[in-house]
């Protein structure tokens, strides 16, 4: 449940952009706080998709006596659209696309077109340079300062942690704003300067690709290599259960990008290069390291 003391804190209407999982999660946040949020979706297909991922997650809020008001309320400040311009109103609008660089700049760039002198901007990249993405809506507005990161975490329902991305460009007040919002939709925010794989994603990656590299090699079975850092180190969740939570096409995404950056030891391993062209992409598509019954 929210705090009250901090719902002021936030803009009356939120802008997301994709209603993936992730982009449902991000809505889902910004309502159960109480803003209004438009979910920018690319057809009528995929918007029936996201609205119903949104509302589903609102009726488990409610169940769990998670919500302050009622579903009803709550659904009526949602909207979904496939127009751009129905973002103009957006004090804040948070980009939700795949991770990929082209496909973030295009999602951005086209919503700095239509918002507001006063809005903000945020991109839920997991790894990408907020600098770029940055300097893309900076030559669309002459703006960039209005542009940072909050990374959310997968599922965002239950993830208490939204990491703060903090670009060369992004103006004091930003920095300032920021935070507060994350305090405000019930989080913890972790504060970065933006450097390749920020903290969350260069640290949770690091061992994710060891843990590949060691079912590779045959040292233990994937479920002994998760137990040992559950039981031993206290993870919530071992790291290639964890891989299929994110999505082992997300991660290869993440590391090949960190491999350009930071050099070889992120090299992703032959494993999930496979598995990623096998189509086995984790609970998404019902294997991963794991099997998934439907």
């Amino acid at each position: 449940m929210t705090d009250p003391d901090h719902s002021s804190t936030l803009p009356d209407v939120v802008g997301v952009i994709g209603g993936g999982r992730m982009g449902a999660g991000i809505a889902h946040a910004f309502l159960v706080a109480g803003c209004a949020v438009t979910v920018l979706e690319a057809d009528p297909d995929a918007s029936a998709a996201a609205r119903n991922r949104v509302i589903d997650q609102i009726q488990a809020s409610a169940d769990r006596g998670k919500l302050t008001g009622s579903p009803v309320e709550t659904f009526e400040r949602l909207t979904v659209s496939e127009t751009t311009t129905d973002l103009a109103g957006c004090g804040l609008v948070v980009e939700a696309v795949p991770e990929d660089m082209s496909i973030k700049t295009e999602a951005l760039t086209r919503a700095a077109a239509v918002v507001g002198d006063s809005a903000w901007i945020a991109t839920n990249t997991s790894s990408l340079s907020v600098d770029d993405l940055a300097a893309a809506v900076g030559g669309v507005t002459g703006r960039p300062e209005k542009v940072c990161g909050l990374h959310f975490f997968n599922p965002v329902p239950a993830s208490k942690l939204i990491e703060v991305v903090i670009a060369d460009a992004t103006s004091a007040e930003l920095a300032e704003k920021a935070p507060t919002w994350v305090t405000a939709l019930g989080k913890t925010p972790v504060v970065v300067k933006n450097r390749p794989g920020f903290a969350s994603s260069r640290l949770g990656v690091a061992i994710a690709l060891e843990a590949m590299r060691m079912v590779e090699e045959g040292v233990a079975s994937t479920e002994d290599i998760d137990n040992a850092m559950t039981l031993g180190y206290k993870h919530p969740v071992g790291p290639l259960a964890l891989t299929d939570i994110v999505g082992l096409d997300v991660r290869l995404g993440i590391a090949e990008y960190l491999e350009s950056t930071l050099g070889e030891r992120f090299a992703p391993p032959q494993i999930l290069r496979d598995k990623v062209s096998a189509g086995e992409l984790g609970r998404k598509s019902g294997r991963g390291f794991y099997e998934y019954p439907s």
